[in-house]
């Protein structure tokens, strides 16, 4: 919602005047003088619709005010060309509508388009999120991280390695919307008030790192060569990729890490395929790329990496792993009732990676269990196992 500033106001007063954080309407408003804002500007006042309302015989200012919970400054600020004391009837006036409610709705089919539609409407709402482009997927597609909260502390979680895997898109984006919502309407999580998490910890969500990939399997060929009969190809022939979870190159980018990279190659497929082929090199695909770019970049003290199926947690990669990965793994696994599994026979993982790289703790979190991909009717009860998981994230030290 955005309201134009008047004599005398200040950012603070707006914060009084919405029951808003004054920190969360700073954030909405990058590049605006905070001391010093002037007659006319523009402010975004996160958390808030403007809703249309035509004035009723025996309407005013004061009355619509009592009815919808709002100061009477708060409607002036909204109206400022109407004369309060002379309304008519059928005048159009604004009001100001507080979301209580998720404004994306992600049970369904979650290709790339969704995803951008349901950022674009998040930002929109909640204007003091950060989304950028870390780099594109093979087929030029922008994949997007978003960056919330102003702590010192770096978290980081993405979904969508793995095409067949895209229910884990969904699940971060519908905790990003519950914790939007908690942080503008004062409420809680599980008990947990989110305020606190914002200003101690910086969240890094990349909810899809495969957006050809997911494409592909949701939506089935792509119309561009020589994509099209690339992947037809490598898929035998078959127009059926609900098996599919490579990148849309044939290469399984969560086996692109330079960690042990040739241990994996040496076992896996050596030509282009829906699974398992891990490519000529390590980081030869740009979500990848993109992905280990963003990594060194930033300054994550740890990272989790959503995958399905199993309920199972891996956290270890040859030992490197600090001593505080296990008890961080064991918080997670309390939360969300999923096993933590220390090692596998599994290399040039991009947990793996950053274990090896940065001796932080890294996790493979796999969401939900049977065939991929998950089912939507699984959605409500993995999205309450991942909650536990992703709240844990902002409190564990």
């Amino acid at each position: 919602m955005q309201i134009r500033v008047r004599s005398g106001d200040t950012l603070w007063y707006y914060s009084q005047l919405f029951n808003m954080p004054l920190r969360l309407i700073i954030d909405s408003n990058p590049g605006l003088d905070v001391a010093n804002i002037n007659v006319g500007q523009e402010v975004n006042i996160p958390g808030f619709l403007l809703s249309n309302y035509q004035v009723k015989p025996g309407d005013s200012i004061w009355k619509l005010s009592r009815e919808r919970g709002f100061s009477l400054d708060a409607l002036l600020l909204l109206n400022q060309s109407v004369n309060p004391n002379n309304l008519t009837v059928g005048q159009q006036l604004r009001l100001p509508l507080r979301v209580t409610w998720f404004v994306v709705d992600v049970k369904k089919p979650y290709d790339s388009q969704a995803l951008r539609f349901d950022l674009n409407r998040l930002i929109e709402v909640y204007p003091f999120i950060r989304q950028r482009s870390i780099g594109a997927s093979a087929m030029s597609k922008a994949i997007p991280e978003i960056r919330i909260g102003q702590g010192n502390k770096y978290v980081h979680v993405n979904g969508s390695f793995h095409a067949n895997e895209w229910i884990t898109t969904p699940v971060l984006i519908r905790f990003l919307n519950e914790y939007l919502l908690a942080l503008t309407n004062g409420t809680d999580i599980r008990g947990l008030y989110m305020f606190p998490y914002y200003e101690a910890v910086t969240l890094s969500i990349v909810p899809m790192v495969n957006p050809d990939g997911v494409d592909l399997v949701i939506n089935g060929l792509p119309v561009e060569e020589p994509f099209r009969s690339n992947v037809l190809a490598y898929n035998g022939g078959s127009t059926n990729f609900q098996g599919w979870k490579a990148n849309i190159r044939g290469v399984d980018l969560n086996d692109q890490f330079p960690a042990l990279w040739e241990r994996e190659a040496a076992r896996n497929p050596k030509q282009p395929g829906p699974r398992d082929y891990s490519g000529t090199a390590p980081l030869t695909e740009p979500e990848a790329i993109a992905m280990a770019e963003l990594t060194r970049q930033s300054n994550f003290a740890y990272v989790l990496a959503f995958h399905t199926q199993g309920k199972v947690i891996y956290w270890g990669f040859q030992g490197l792993e600090p001593p505080y990965a296990e008890t961080m793994v064991n918080e997670f696994a309390r939360v969300s009732g999923y096993e933590p599994i220390r090692n596998i026979e599994s290399y040039a993982g991009y947990k793996d990676w950053f274990i090896q790289d940065w001796r932080r703790p890294g996790f493979t979190v796999e969401l939900g269990r049977g065939v991929n991909p998950l089912p939507l009717g699984q959605f409500d009860e993995i999205y309450e196992e991942s909650l536990g998981i992703l709240l844990a994230s902002l409190y564990l030290e």
